[in-house]
């Protein structure tokens, strides 16, 4: 199973997780990180996405674990791909790795703009373009794209932010992942925005389980995303007692995902930090109604 596509996995489980890990910074720390990302591995989830650092300063590792996890554990990998600093031999160069490896399956992404860097005429300035790259490329790949429950935060408006997401879909996605939310009411309100307008692709919710207040503090500023008072008060309430607050945030991330499969969403994307222990939590949680 581990050399097929992303989207046709999904469709054959009646419900299931996944799990997002991500690279080292540097190669001291790949034994750390690859161990953490097998731990994760071992239980079985339906895919797992590698990230790739901005600049695609960690490409080479992104690579080197996604072939690790799915040839020898047998976990179909997807690897992360961004674009804003490349240009079309530095991307077909990437693809051409990915394939030697067997990966098939790519997260497709602009990528964050890194600190002091000017784009030339060659770089890919949007995702699009990437998508479009990679199809010509070999139209074979299995591409999946990002949205934004509550707004690109370089969007001027959601309508806006859909429009471009609407042109992305067309060029060539398979599938959607969103951003981490919090508000389940938020996402399928987004949802019906995009049926209505006309992006019928399927949509993976992104869940990211929060374990500790610094954790929270740091992805609020990241994500953008919007935190519900129902987890305000729990913050409130156990945030200054790890233990507490870390079976809280993953009662309130499987609770979240549970409220996903009932409202017909199949397969739930978990934003794992490289943490088998919260992985493995969530996994339990879940294994009676993934079992089915």
């Amino acid at each position: 199973m581990s050399d097929m596509k992303i989207s046709e996995i999904v469709a054959e489980k009646k419900y299931s997780v996944s799990f997002e890990v991500f690279p080292p910074k540097t190669k001291d720390n790949m034994e750390t990180v690859v161990t953490a990302a097998r731990k994760i591995a071992d239980l079985k989830p339906a895919f797992m996405s590698v990230t790739y650092g901005a600049g695609g300063g960690t490409s080479e590792y992104t690579v080197e674990i996604a072939r690790q996890l799915q040839q020898e554990q047998g976990v179909p990998m997807m690897a992360h791909l961004t674009c804003i600093t490349s240009d079309k031999e530095t991307v077909d160069r990437q693809l051409v790795l990915l394939k030697e490896k067997g990966i098939q399956n790519i997260l497709a992404l602009r990528g964050d703009r890194p600190e002091g860097f000017e784009p030339t005429e060659k770089n890919f300035k949007h995702a699009i373009e990437l998508v479009r790259e990679i199809k010509e490329f070999d139209p074979n790949f299995c591409i999946a794209g990002a949205c934004y429950p509550e707004t690109h935060p370089e969007a001027e408006t959601q309508q806006e932010d859909i429009k471009f997401l609407k042109e992305k879909v067309d060029a060539g996605m398979d599938f959607l992942i969103t951003q981490m939310f919090f508000d389940n009411a938020a996402f399928y309100s987004y949802m019906y925005q995009l049926r209505e307008a006309g992006i019928m692709v399927p949509v993976h919710p992104g869940i990211m389980p929060i374990v500790n207040a610094t954790q929270m503090k740091r992805t609020l500023k990241l994500s953008g995303s919007q935190l519900p008072q129902r987890f305000r008060r729990i913050l409130d309430t156990f945030g200054s007692t790890p233990e507490c607050m870390r079976q809280a945030g993953i009662a309130y991330a499987t609770d979240q995902i549970i409220d996903l499969f009932a409202n017909g969403f199949k397969t739930v994307h978990v934003y794992s930090m490289n943490n088998p222990t919260v992985a493995a939590a969530i996994m339990e949680n879940l294994s009676k109604i993934i079992a089915l």
